[in-house]
């Protein structure tokens, strides 16, 4: 008998812990390799934590609603093998002996290497994690890692599951990656995203989901810390409209993206902060932080209708074509649970579009611990007055309500109202011609 200690493994760069939010198995159960053990939330996204090994659960070293730092034991296992093998390493020149024969040493030293190709042909990335199980199970049969990262899973956040895998073989050669994904994943995926209700009498009574609750604590924390105040200000897009009119089939030819309005949004955006540095800022105490990097918040929707704000890092330093396909990547992956503990970590300001639910403006929260947050309103075209060389006319122009909320402790009316004219300026003042 061995017993096995099983780690909070790493899901992210900027990511250093995880909050235990219930346990699947009990002590004495008995556990299947790659079978989830334990779930736990790293601020909005949820993941499960899967077994290495086959055996049963003898410990649990933390309760529920406690932190656990990465790299950290959370559990016992003890299995049936006599030791546990550990993760292949390279053969360290000081650790040959020194009477083995020089060829041994190279024929040794050849395997190493050749294992560690084939093993390295299958890993998790930034985007997927990979159980051993699963990737033992690739590389039996011979499945390439560019061939796993199609398989679509049914697990956790999208996780590729021995069952997945399974049944992608089975079908391999004769069906596409695609239909290995089968119905009961979107169901089960729906399935668990409801919330608990319970009828009493002519009232229905529904309880929070743990998103939920995060997001109400969110708010009101936030309202409790900034001095919420607002700005609003009108912006002509009639040149955007037109513009994106005719360019957006060539660039969905050419790109294989859809161009939508909101990557143009965030391209004003950015540039107004690199020309009003003192809204990319956050507070702690008394004390003013000045980021340098600009990195965008995007208010996105969830697949249970909760809302989450994937960052689009370093926005300013993207041109118009990897903008869209950020926007586009980041919106998609938070309809489909996929987003990763590091997309939405470091924003330094936020944007939220209220016109995509018909609302003409808003008064958004802001997200802290920043100072600032801009509501996109639904454009409309409405008459107004045209101003020329001849007079005035009335014209249909294509417009739109900024509303920019501020944290009036440390952003006062006038830089507040500055900032929002800014975005209002650099969108009337598109060039109808720019290619892209």
């Amino acid at each position: 008998m061995a017993k096995f200690e099983l780690k909070l493994p790493k899901m992210g760069e900027s990511v250093a812990e995880a909050t235990i939010t219930s346990w699947l198995k009990e002590i004495g159960d008995t556990i299947e390799e790659d079978e989830p053990i334990l779930e736990i939330a790293t601020d909005k996204v949820d993941s499960e934590i899967p077994s290495e090994v086959n055996g049963v659960l003898v410990e649990k070293l933390f309760n529920v609603d406690e932190v656990v730092q990465v790299g950290q034991t959370i559990a016992i296992i003890e299995t049936d093998a006599d030791e546990i093998p550990s993760t292949s390493a390279p053969i360290a020149e000081e650790e040959i002996e020194q009477d083995i024969p020089l060829k041994a040493v190279a024929e040794v030293t050849q395997t190493v290497v050749a294992a560690q190709e084939t093993i390295a042909q299958v890993t998790s990335n930034g985007d997927r994690f990979y159980s051993p199980l699963v990737k033992n199970i690739a590389k039996k049969e011979g499945i390439t890692q560019s061939e796993l990262d199609l398989v679509l899973g049914t697990g956790k956040e999208g996780r590729v599951t021995k069952n997945d895998i399974l049944a992608y073989l089975q079908s391999r050669g004769s069906q596409s990656t695609q239909k290995t994904t089968t119905q009961p994943n979107q169901f089960k995926e729906t399935e668990s995203t409801q919330e608990t209700s319970v009828s009493s009498g002519e009232d229905e009574i529904i309880e929070m989901t743990r998103m939920g609750k995060l997001v109400a604590k969110h708010m009101v924390d936030s309202v409790l810390t900034s001095a919420h105040v607002q700005s609003f200000i009108e912006a002509d897009v009639t040149k955007i409209w037109n513009w994106r009119n005719k360019v957006k089939d060539d660039f969905k030819n050419r790109e294989g993206e859809n161009l939508t309005f909101t990557p143009i949004f965030m391209e004003a955006v950015a540039k107004a902060l690199r020309e009003y540095p003192m809204l990319n800022i956050s507070v702690q105490g008394e004390t003013i932080i000045k980021k340098r990097n600009i990195n965008l918040g995007m208010a996105a929707t969830l697949s249970d209708g909760n809302l989450i704000v994937p960052v689009i890092k370093n926005a300013d330093q993207l041109n118009l074509v990897g903008m869209t396909k950020k926007v586009n990547d980041l919106a998609n992956r938070a309809r489909l649970n996929k987003l990763k503990p590091d997309d939405i970590q470091d924003g330094t300001y936020t944007v939220t579009n209220v016109g995509t639910f018909g609302s003409i403006m808003g008064t958004p929260i802001i997200n802290q611990p920043q100072v600032g947050i801009l509501a996109l309103g639904a454009i409309r075209k409405v008459p107004a007055v045209i101003e020329t060389s001849e007079g005035d006319f009335i014209g249909i122009r294509y417009k739109m309500f900024l509303s920019h909320s501020y944290d009036h402790r440390v952003v006062n009316g006038a830089l507040g109202g500055q900032f929002v004219k800014a975005v209002k300026d650099y969108l009337e003042d598109w060039d109808e011609n720019r290619e892209i």
